[in-house]
C-alpha cells in the first residue's frame, strides 16, 4: 500500500536549516541557512549511497548509508515546495537524484521539465493535495516521499496527510534557524499530533527515529491526583512547608 512519507535531518534542537537571510540577495548556498543545513546533513553528504546518487565517488558504506539505499528504494514518486526546486535546479544538473516523477507545489506554473534518469518535475498549482494524489498516482505502488522543504512537509502534517516520519537527529545544537515543528501546524492549545515510534537505528554521527503518524489528538488534563493524593507542582509545595 502506498505510503506518504517524508525525511527530515535536524539538528538536536530541531532546526532543519540555519536562519532564512531576510533578503536573497547572493543565494541561499551564500547566506545564513547553509551552515546549519550542510552540518544536520553531513552523515548523508559522507554516506556512499548519497555519493553515488549524486553522481559523486567516495563516502563511507555505513549504516548510514544503508538508510539513504532503503530511503530511495522506497520511493516511488516525490513531492517537494517550489523554493526547494529553485534551490537545487541547477545543482542537481542533467540527471537529479530522484529518479522518479517529482511533483513541485507552486503558484507559478511551467511546462514538465525532464532530466535524465527517469526524473520529471509537474508543476502543481492546485495545491498540496493535488500534488500528493497525482504522486501517488504515478508511485507505482511505492511511496510517494515528500522531499521538502520544511515548509512544505508542515503543511503536509497539518492537513493530515502524512503516513511516516523519519527523523535523523544530528548531535549538535545550533541554537537557532528554521525550526521544523515551529508554527504551521494548526494545533491549537489542547490538541497534537501524536506520532509511535516504529525503529532507532543509531551511529556515530546520527541517530534515525521511525515514526508513525497516527494523527491528531485531544490533550487532557492528567487528574490521576484528584482522589485526594497530591502530585506535581502542589506535591512539592506542601513538602516545602513541612
Amino acid at each position: 500500500m502506498t505510503k506518504v512519507t517524508a525525511q527530515m535531518s535536524v539538528s538536536l534542537d530541531g532546526f532543519y536549516t540555519g536562519p532564512r537571510a531576510a533578503k536573497d540577495t547572493k543565494g541561499w548556498m551564500r547566506g545564513p541557512e547553509a551552515p546549519g543545513f550542510f552540518r544536520v546533513t553531513r552523515w548523508a553528504v559522507d554516506a556512499a549511497a548519497w555519493r553515488e546518487r549524486q553522481g559523486f565517488a567516495g563516502g563511507e558504506r555505513s549504516v548510514d548509508s544503508e538508510i539513504v539505499e532503503e530511503t530511495f528504494a522506497a520511493a516511488g514518486a516525490y513531492v517537494m515546495g517550489r523554493r526547494m526546486f529553485d534551490a537545487g535546479e541547477f545543482p542537481w544538473g542533467d540527471e537529479p537524484p530522484f529518479h522518479a516523477p517529482v511533483f513541485v507545489v507552486t503558484h507559478r506554473p511551467r511546462e514538465v521539465l525532464e532530466r535524465q534518469g527517469g526524473t520529471s518535475f509537474t508543476f502543481v498549482t492546485e495545491g498540496l493535495e493535488r500534488a500528493i494524489e497525482l504522486a501517488r498516482d504515478a508511485a507505482g505502488g511505492k511511496d510517494v516521499a515528500v522531499s521538502g522543504g520544511g515548509e512544505l512537509l508542515r503543511q503536509v502534517l497539518a492537513a493530515g496527510l502524512l503516513d511516516q516520519l523519519d527523523l535523523h537527529i544530528a548531535p549538535v545544537l545550533l541554537g537557532e534557524g528554521q525550526h521544523l515543528f515551529g508554527p504551521g501546524l494548526g494545533l491549537g492549545a489542547d490538541d497534537g499530533i501524536e506520532l509511535v515510534p516504529d525503529r532507532v537505528v543509531d551511529s556515530p554521527g546520527v541517530t534515525h527515529i521511525r515514526y508513525t503518524v497516527t494523527g491528531r489528538s485531544k490533550l487532557v488534563l492528567d487528574d490521576r491526583g484528584a482522589s485526594g493524593e497530591l502530585v506535581g507542582p502542589a506535591a512539592s509545595e506542601q513538602r516545602s512547608a513541612l
